[in-house]
């Protein structure tokens, strides 16, 4: 197994971790936070270094990932716990009402291991529980999607509707581009420039290169 946690130190510490916190503070604060209500018991599946689950507003928030280093980024209040997305199961059955994840499934190795991952977050979700993915669309991002060493599973928006919905899964928002592709580079960030892209959806469909699809148990 590749060192996970040098991957992460490599990766997102060169891009600068204040600025990757601040693009998720203002995606929380003034588009994720109208999604999910106040109430909710959220899981950050393969939570990074928290940046969604340490902004988002919740009663419960909840954390998973292998990266041992995870825990380290958290905010007060987050329960981490270390573990494969395949075995979620072992937290309990209907346990949260939304499973959120971001960049992710393209680092799984084959499809039937996204199944599993699939079956997992139907565990845990309350009925009408919501799974938000957000990733790379690859029918968008084709020429980018490669140059990440630990990229192996290409999923387009509509292929992971499919996906879903063969798992038991009801797609409820389908958004083919959203983001752009990486926040790894040193593209701007500035709270306004980031609030004015949320507020332009013609500028998704010409920058934004990942899906954002939510599904329902």
């Amino acid at each position: 197994m590749s060192d996970i946690a040098a991957i992460y130190r490599d990766r997102f510490e060169k891009a600068g971790l204040e600025r990757r916190e601040r693009v998720w503070k203002v995606l929380c604060q003034h588009f994720f936070n109208r999604r999910i209500p106040p109430n909710a018991t959220v899981l950050d599946l393969a939570c990074g270094y928290g940046e969604f689950i340490n902004n988002i507003s919740a009663a419960k928030r909840m954390a998973i990932d292998l990266n041992p280093d995870a825990s380290e980024h958290l905010a007060e209040g987050v329960e981490f716990k270390r573990l494969a997305a395949t075995e979620l199961g072992s937290l309990g059955d209907e346990i949260v009402d939304v499973v959120f994840t971001s960049n992710f499934l393209e680092h799984l190795s084959s499809k039937d291991e996204c199944n599993k991952v699939f079956a997992s977050v139907r565990k845990i979700l309350r009925p009408k529980g919501r799974f938000i993915v957000m990733g790379p669309n690859i029918r968008y991002a084709y020429r980018e999607y490669w140059d990440f060493y630990d990229h192996c599973l290409p999923l387009s928006h509509l292929s992971l509707a499919e996906g879903l919905r063969s798992s038991g899964f009801q797609i409820e928002e389908n958004i083919a581009r959203f983001m752009p592709y990486t926040m790894a580079n040193a593209a701007p960030a500035h709270d306004f420039l980031v609030r004015a892209y949320l507020a332009l959806p013609f500028a998704w469909r010409l920058l934004g290169k990942q899906f954002l699809v939510t599904a329902i148990r």
